[in-house]
Formats: C-alpha cells, sequence, structure tokens
C-alpha cells in the first residue's frame, strides 16, 4: 500500500533532488548492510521521506559516502545517512515483515511466508527494541482484519487505522514535537489507504476483496476527501521549526503525492474510455 510518498521531481531543483536521492540511497545501503538483499527489497520512498522530514528536524549529524551499486554500477552514486536511517530501515524491516506475513495470510503465497521467515528473526528483535512502533503495527494488522471481516464501511475508520499507526512511526523520539510529527502522520497514513483503496477499486470489485470505497451508499469524491486530507497534513507540518530539507519536503507534500494518485487515474480514465468506446 506504500508508494505515493515520493517527490514531483520536475518541480524540484536539480541540487534538491540529488540530496533526496542521496538520501534514498542511504537507506538502500543502510539495508543492505544491516538486513541483506531480503531488507534491501523492502526500500520505499515512505521511509525515504520520513528519513529527510526527521533529518530536517532534528538536524543530525550526516555521513556522505560515495559508491556503487547493482542498480548503478557504471558510476557512483553519493549515499547519505544517520541515525534517523538506521530508524528508518528498522521500521521498514517491521512494516515488511507484517505485509509478508498478511500476503501469506490472503493468499497462501509462499514466497511471501519465505521472505518473511528470513526477516523474523531481526524482527522480533525489532520488536523488543521498539516496543510501541512495533506494537502499532501489530494493532494496525489486527484492527485492519477486522474491518474487512465486518465490511466496515466507514472510511474514516478504515483509513484511521493506517493513520494511527504511521503516526506512532513517525514519532521518533516521543519528545516535544511528538504530537505534531504522530497528527502528520495520522493524516498522511489516512491520505495513503485512500488512495490506495481508491487505486484498487475496480480489482477489488471484480474479486470481491473488501474495499470501503465499494460499500458506500453514493458517490464518494475521492479527490476532494483527499484534498482534506493533505490540507490537515501540510498544517501540520508548517508547525514544526524545519529549515533543513523544507524545500523537498513541500515539494512532496504539496505536489509529490499527488503524482501516483494522478496517473493512476489518468490510466482509469482511459481504460474507461476505451472500453466503453468498445475497441479492445
Amino acid at each position: 500500500m506504500f508508494g505515493y510518498i515520493t517527490i514531483n521531481k520536475p518541480e524540484l531543483k536539480i541540487k534538491d533532488y540529488e540530496k533526496y536521492h542521496s538520501y534514498y540511497c542511504g537507506l538502500c545501503k543502510v539495508l543492505k548492510r544491516k538486513y541483506g538483499a531480503v531488507g534491501q527489497a523492502t526500500l520505499t520512498f515512505d521511509m525515504t521521506f520520513l528519513i529527510v522530514l526527521l533529518s530536517g528536524l532534528y538536524e543530525s549529524q550526516e555521513k556522505t559516502e560515495a559508491h556503487r551499486c547493482i542498480a548503478h554500477p557504471a558510476k557512483k552514486h553519493l549515499m547519505r545517512s544517520n541515525e534517523i536511517t538506521e530508524y528508518a530501515a528498522d521500521m521498514n524491516i517491521i512494516l515488511a515483515y507484517h505485509n509478508l506475513m498478511d500476503d501469506w495470510k490472503d493468499d497462501k503465497n509462499l514466497g511471501k511466508l519465505s521472505l518473511a521467515k528470513m526477516l523474523e528473526r531481526n524482527y522480533h528483535r525489532l520488536q523488543k527494541k521498539y516496543k510501541r512502533q512495533a506494537d502499532a503495527v501489530a494493532h494496525y494488522m489486527e484492527a485492519l482484519d477486522e474491518c474487512e471481516r465486518n465490511k466496515e464501511s466507514s472510511l474514516d475508520k478504515a483509513a484511521g487505522l493506517t493513520g494511527e499507526m504511521l503516526g506512532e512511526i513517525f514519532n521518533y523520539k516521543d519528545d516535544e514535537w511528538a504530537d505534531t510529527l504522530r497528527n502528520l502522520g495520522f493524516y498522511l497514513g489516512k491520505f495513503i489507504y485512500l488512495c490506495d483503496a481508491s487505486e484498487d477499486r475496480e480489482k477489488d470489485k471484480k474479486s470481491g476483496s473488501y474495499n470501503p470505497f465499494l460499500l458506500q451508499e453514493k458517490e464518494v469524491n475521492n479527490r476532494e476527501i483527499l484534498n482534506l486530507m493533505m490540507a490537515d497534513c501540510a498544517r501540520e507540518f508548517e508547525r514544526l521549526p524545519i529549515l533543513m530539507n523544507a524545500d523537498i519536503l513541500r515539494n512532496i507534500l504539496y505536489a509529490g503525492v499527488w503524482y501516483k494518485f494522478e496517473k493512476i487515474q489518468s490510466d482509469i480514465k482511459n481504460e474507461e474510455i476505451k472500453y466503453g468506446n468498445g475497441s479492445l
């Protein structure tokens, strides 16, 4: 369900894009160092956003290195990391483990179970180290499963579960900024869930899978709801005293988050036109 929280590259200055990409590459490197190739495969744009956000807030001391990698073997790329990169890598593993186990439960995909088992020892170690965050993710998975079983029709309730979970992950130090970070993560999590549910609506309609959009008595304006979520999210962000990385973060929150959503909506519309005209 992740992948929406990324940059709008054409609107980003070159120096800011290079810095953002260095955080992304830094996270990839840390995941490989700590958790091997399986951990590296859990890399997400969403956790890169978290690194950029928390690095801007706490201005943690950073280390930069230039390395080649499998994805870019011909040229060295800058990799930027700090203590928050380590934290984001750990959160990636917690989330990935639960997602893999959920896929195994739903689809009985042996490949997903095998990957989950490869992460299991590290997951249990992280579960003890980050009890608050790990408990929040576990509760989220259980509560979302209950929503699916009960065919919960409330968009707010289903999306709110994702928001509560992500809010605890965004709350890095449980300090003076905890409430604002938790609220920012809450609204962003709701946005992610609703984007994902909107994207999957037709697929879920055909398969009979749970999707709260399919349980609404009347048509819902997806864009209006998502605009409200991001307005609340941006309001919380602007309360944080962030100067470092501010332009990158505003690019993501005001433009980047809409990139994948708009592309998907355009693809859906084109598909409807194509089949509505009877062409094959």
